[in-house]
């Protein structure tokens, strides 16, 4: 597609004549390639906001405009006096999620679709601002109501990975609809950024890197894609990038702590000398051993021995030997090769690190815990929804549950690679919210 120049971009904004979801899409490519277009739009908004006389149709366009600038909280005030029509009730419904008002976003959507805007594309809407309202099996419902062309489309397809994962579903399934999603749409945000999230996860850096880069190369870009970036970025002491990742999303959330904060460390880091390659080199390697056993196709009979032998991640595998697996109950020839094959593809062997096997640290006393609460720690550490930065900490200290991470102190994780006190308070309020916390806390 051409690049909409510059005064055909403030024609848009600033003319009269019809305004909806063909008029945002050009905004949105506009920038997509150029991203100084963005100051052009802040301008035109500008000259918008100084005319004297607003009718119910400009603040249609003008509350569009604050939200693709980000700014949600104006976007809500002015479209909910403006004329009451499809595309002003939708974009409402934009910004009520992004400001994280889910049940107004839903209020919203359905108000869009009574006064005529596209059912699906309201559907679809409704079903992400269920899925963060922590009711993915309301999300799962609105999406299997839908029929048709829109189940090829991208943004369902996306919604459905993403509503599958939240569910804690098959990881190889929400990757296949990930990819049909791209593959329907090369440019679609979410995709590429459920698609880049998932590599890595599994250590897979450069997959990860060319799939964040796609996913912020579209506007309005995903934020949590512009922090991942950024972070990988700084992995890689490419810090004039990390911040640049950085200070994309203060010119959309200006209060936005956490990036204020990546953004002061990169700049600080800017000429610190690293052993880049060797550091990514041993980043690679910690993800890819914290990978969960249970993201692979086994056999029953390998997945219920590794299960019994409290063998959890493909780092636990490296670290036992074939005798071992070979003493175990109902473990044959089969199982090892299957076991073996597994490893292998990720460049792995089964003993590997069997000289680095730590000694069993002492058992937790749960003697004072309900039944409850002690089951909360063999949950996954995925579970408590951490940063990319305090994951990344996470796969590099090898831990994948909770009762691992409770046996750490305060000072065992800031010696941790870009893990500082902002990650420690993350961290500490997570275990907080479950009645858990720290060792020496």
């Amino acid at each position: 597609m051409s690049t909409v120049v510059a005064v055909d971009f403030r024609e848009i904004v600033l003319s009269n004549s019809s305004f909806g979801p063909r008029e945002i899409a050009q905004i949105q490519q506009a920038i997509a390639e150029d991203y100084s277009q963005y100051n052009v739009l802040r301008d035109a908004v500008a000259e918008l906001e100084s005319r004297e006389e607003r009718t119910p149709a400009s603040k249609v366009r003008l509350g569009a405009c604050y939200f693709l600038l980000g700014r949600y909280r104006l976007a809500v005030e002015t479209l909910s006096n403006a004329d009451g029509g499809a595309a002003a009730y939708f974009y409402l419904g934009k910004s009520q999620f992004a400001l994280g008002n889910y049940a107004d976003a839903i209020k919203a959507y359905d108000k869009a679709k009574t006064a005529g805007y596209n059912t699906d594309d309201c559907a679809l809407a409704s079903a992400e601002a269920y899925r963060y309202q922590k009711n993915p099996q309301k999300a799962l419902d609105t999406l299997d109501h839908l029929s048709g062309a829109v189940e090829q489309t991208a943004e369902y397809l996306y919604q459905r990975g993403a509503t599958v994962s939240a569910m804690c579903g098959n990881p190889v399934e929400v990757c296949r609809l990930f990819e049909r999603a791209v593959e329907a749409d090369g440019r679609h945000p979410g995709a590429l950024f459920g698609l880049a999230a998932e590599n890595d996860r599994r250590g897979n850096d450069e997959t990860a890197l060319g799939l964040y880069q796609r996913a912020v190369s579209v506007f309005p870009p995903s934020m949590g894609a512009l922090l991942n970036l950024g972070i990988l970025y700084e992995d890689r002491a490419q810090y004039d990038r990390a911040q640049m990742c950085y200070q994309r999303v203060l010119d959309a959330y200006p209060d936005h702590q956490r990036a204020r904060l990546y953004l002061k460390d990169a700049s600080a880091s800017g000429n610190v000398m690293l052993d880049e390659e060797a550091q990514r080199r041993q980043d690679r390697l910690a993800a890819i051993l914290n990978v969960p056993v249970t993201d692979f196709e086994l056999s029953v009979r390998s997945r219920n021995c590794l299960q019994k032998m409290g063998i959890r991640t493909l780092g636990d595998l490296t670290r036992t030997s074939e005798a071992e697996l070979l003493a175990s109950k109902n473990f044959g020839e089969t199982s090892l090769v299957e076991i073996r094959d597994m490893l292998h593809s990720k460049g792995l062997e089964l003993g590997q690190f069997a000289a680095e096997k730590a000694a069993p640290e002492p058992a937790m006393d749960t003697s004072n815990m309900s039944p409850d609460e002690a089951a909360l720690l063999e949950r996954p550490i995925s579970e408590l929804n951490l940063s990319v930065r305090a994951r990344k900490c996470m796969a590099r200290l090898g831990l994948t549950l909770i009762a691992e991470l409770v046996r750490k102190t305060a000072d065992d994780l800031l010696e941790c690679k870009n893990f500082g006190v902002t990650s420690l308070n993350e961290v500490r309020e997570k275990l907080t919210a479950m009645n858990l916390k720290l060792r020496g806390d």
